[in-house]
């Protein structure tokens, strides 16, 4: 019994455990095939050569990096995080980019100078789970909107802006989207970003894998059609490493003064350490290469995955193909339910997310999330067929008994998912 539970913060009552993170004790166990969690693949970097610009950094400017800095980050990183962004068609000055400890930080931020209790923040069906985390904790209320193929629906979502006057922004991932996998084609974000012009309404767009696609150029962020509606989260967590801790928001000239002062409210500052090895990382070291390593190396491995499901998976499994990042959203049939199948799996030693954790309102429940990032090709095609095995023997429970539990609210539009048929 915890004795502090009548003396905390009604917004502390939105602070639980993520599905996620409650797998990780489990998944991490090495008989365990964890297609769960989206961790990068950073075995692929090379380590004798962040520790020796580690030490460098240390060595060379250790008076800047082991003290104080800037409440909005380093000079030089700012800089060169405009550089990167325009990959994506991000034009900004250095003077618009808050440095942050991960987008996660920035997602914190951007809620905390925008949201009272009761403000409606727009989400996609299905959400980032570390989203609805921080959502949940400045008591907003989070309103899915229906994806299709494309992403998030332009008609849904002009009918829910219409419908609610306190929406404070539009938060989308466009790119490689997590958890569904999907992509908005250029012309839905044009459609998306002039339905939230006429209303007046901001777009917070997170894009952590957009430049981790498997073909052609990076898709442009919608931060590249305008700079005033749209606030930009990158990272590079995904594309040099999570440990690092490093992020950023470019957003519009107030913004990000506000962005700045919640920011040294919270930390002071980012780490100078960090944001120096980065800033040398970028300087020194062929990133651009690093990163087509990574594309292909995730590539290969999203190609394990399907090939597994397409051979190995029931009939009425379906899946979404992703162009680029970590996941694939799958859907059960609909007589099952993943969080209950979830025991089952463990015993089978294969971890996979339960869509609920990726919904607000219940909304989920025959779906799960894949992560094909981490394990090599051959354990993915081991993780899918002690699944796939899972997924029958459940079926056959049902068949039996009538027993695997209620479904529930299925996971938005039946868009989001591609039939096996569609896979070749």
């Amino acid at each position: 019994m915890d004795p502090w539970v009548d003396s905390y913060a009604q917004r502390a009552q939105g602070l639980t455990t993520s599905a996620i993170r409650a797998l990780f004790s489990v998944a991490a166990r090495p008989e365990v095939v964890s297609l769960a969690g989206g961790m990068p693949y950073v075995s692929a970097l090379d380590s004798d050569q962040f520790a020796d610009i580690a030490a460098r950094v240390v060595r060379e400017q250790g008076a800047v990096a082991l003290q104080y800095g800037s409440g909005q980050g380093d000079q030089m990183l700012r800089e060169q995080i405009l550089e990167i962004s325009g990959l994506v068609g991000v034009r900004s000055h250095p003077d618009d980019v808050v440095v942050t400890a991960g987008s996660q930080m920035g997602l914190d931020l951007v809620t905390k100078i925008f949201c009272d209790p009761g403000d409606t923040v727009i989400v996609e069906s299905p959400s980032y789970v570390g989203a609805l985390g921080v959502f949940r904790s400045y008591q907003c209320n989070i309103v899915h909107v229906a994806m299709d193929e494309q992403g998030l629906d332009p008609q849904s979502l002009r009918e829910e802006l219409s419908e609610n006057s306190r929406v404070k922004f539009i938060y989308t991932i466009p790119s490689f989207h997590n958890p569904a996998g999907l992509t908005q084609s250029y012309e839905r974000r044009k459609e998306i970003l002039a339905i939230a012009q006429a209303f007046n309404v901001p777009i917070l767009e997170d894009d952590p894998y957009g430049l981790l696609g498997f073909e052609g150029e990076p898709p442009k962020a919608i931060r590249s059609l305008d700079d005033q509606s749209v606030i930009y989260l990158g990272s590079f967590s995904k594309i040099i490493a999570s440990g690092l801790r490093v992020g950023w928001v470019i957003a519009p000239h107030g913004v990000r003064e506000k962005l700045v002062l919640a920011a040294e409210a919270a930390t002071l500052c980012p780490s100078n350490f960090s944001q120096l090895v980065v800033s040398r990382y970028l300087a020194e070291q062929p990133w651009q290469q690093q990163i087509k390593v990574f594309q292909e190396l995730y590539r290969v491995r999203r190609d394990a995955l399907l090939q597994s499901m397409q051979a190995l998976m029931p009939l009425d499994v379906t899946w979404t193909v992703p162009q680029g990042g970590f996941y694939s959203w799958l859907t059960l049939p609909q007589q099952l339910n993943a969080t209950n199948m979830l025991p089952r799996a463990i015993s089978s030693m294969v971890a996979y997310v339960p869509g609920t954790g990726f919904f607000a309102d219940g909304q989920g429940a025959q779906n799960l999330r894949l992560s094909y990032c981490y394990p090599d090709p051959a354990r993915i095609e081991e993780g899918v067929r002690r699944l796939s095995g899972v997924i029958e023997a459940e079926l056959e429970l049902v068949d039996t008994f009538g027993v695997n539990g209620d479904s529930g609210p299925s996971a938005g539009s039946a868009h989001t998912h591609i039939p096996r048929s569609d896979l070749v």
